[in-house]
């Protein structure tokens, strides 16, 4: 605390931000790879202790550089400006909340980057925003720095300072963000049950950046319950697919299946086949008496359903028709996504 550090960090203790909570190591990861351009914190101990790559002698004047260049790097991590700006970029891409950020090395890199061009004359100022958001979707998406994240930070690292942020970024989404990748694989990569998968995550982000509404509401927004009042349930209830002999549990806990609802919304739905209280949400829009929900018109009705990704056809839904249900739900879900990340 009587360091010259405890002053840059004091904006902390009025923070309540919990979308990025970085620790020593994330500080140090960030540090280290944008201001020496390298990914592996390995690296930074040989640095720190005046090793020279190319002759492998260890010199005092690369000790002393190298402790410079570490404390420029933590003096830009900690600066509140930098800090703040980075999370609104993560916020206004729809991330608002920390249930959608489930990849700390993602948002590592994503930091990085926003440092790496803020101070880099190649990207207008007023674009860093855009393309820190476009990454940070894209790796997550892709699930970049999920496995030997290391590894693939130091690749990338070197892939921009050689060739530039703008071809580095044109050339890896060209490659990883095909019209295959969108038809096809995205498609069987939603094919998952965890809830905290990246994927849907995504896909509830790009929800809150649209400002949809929840289902069966006609007022209250995605974003209101991620934030507020609400959890995620089964659009084919889970008693009801287990009553009807869908038992495995990675079945009935499809992430296709899944949507975010109001508690009272779900209370109502209960067991009841998708065929049935669909059924009565329709009939409502006839009579305007509200028994789930709050939508009495049937051109909101349909609208409401396709901003959260559900097939008409399910107000005739059973059992029967699940399978067909989960694949025509993650073509809609993979083309919600792909709207929102060309929208970003």
């Amino acid at each position: 605390m009587n360091s010259e550090f405890a002053s840059k960090i004091k904006w902390l203790k009025d923070d309540k931000e919990s979308i990025y909570d970085p620790d020593y190591n994330d500080m140090l990861r960030v540090s280290f790879m944008h201001k020496f351009g390298r990914g592996k914190l390995g690296d930074l101990v040989s640095l720190l202790s005046g090793r020279n790559f190319e002759t492998r002698a260890f010199e005092e004047g690369i000790t002393e550089n190298s402790f410079s260049m570490l404390k420029s790097g933590v003096l830009n991590f900690m600066n509140e400006h930098n800090f703040n700006s980075f999370i609104l970029a993560i916020k206004s891409a729809g991330f608002i909340s920390e249930k959608l950020t489930n990849s700390q090395m993602t948002l590592d890199f994503a930091y990085t980057l926003y440092l790496m061009l803020s101070t880099s004359a190649e990207i207008p100022k007023n674009d860093v925003k855009y393309y820190v958001q476009k990454w940070y979707i894209l790796s997550t998406l892709t699930s970049r720095y999920i496995t030997s994240p290391e590894s693939v930070m130091d690749r990338d690292i070197r892939s921009i300072n050689s060739k530039g942020f703008i071809q580095f970024f044109k050339e890896t989404e060209e490659a990883v963000l095909s019209d295959t990748f969108w038809n096809v694989g995205f498609v069987q990569a939603l094919e998952t049950s965890a809830i905290n998968s990246p994927y849907f995550n995504v896909f509830l982000a790009a929800q809150v950046h649209a400002g949809e509404r929840a289902l069966f509401s006609s007022s209250m927004k995605v974003m209101d319950l991620i934030s507020i009042a609400g959890d995620v349930h089964h659009i084919f209830p889970r008693e009801y697919l287990k009553q009807n002999g869908v038992s495995e549990k990675s079945k009935y806990n499809q992430v296709a299946n899944y949507v975010y609802l109001d508690t009272q919304v779900n209370i109502s739905i209960g067991k009841k086949a998708p065929a049935e209280y669909f059924g009565i949400v329709l009939e409502q829009c006839n009579t305007g008496v509200m028994k789930i929900g709050t939508i009495v018109n049937k051109e909101d009705f349909r609208a409401n359903l396709a901003v959260n990704c559900i097939p008409e056809e399910i107000v005739n839904m059973t059992v029967a028709d699940y399978e067909d249900f989960l694949l025509e739900r993650r073509r809609l879900m993979a083309a919600n996504i792909k709207e929102y990340y060309n929208a970003i």
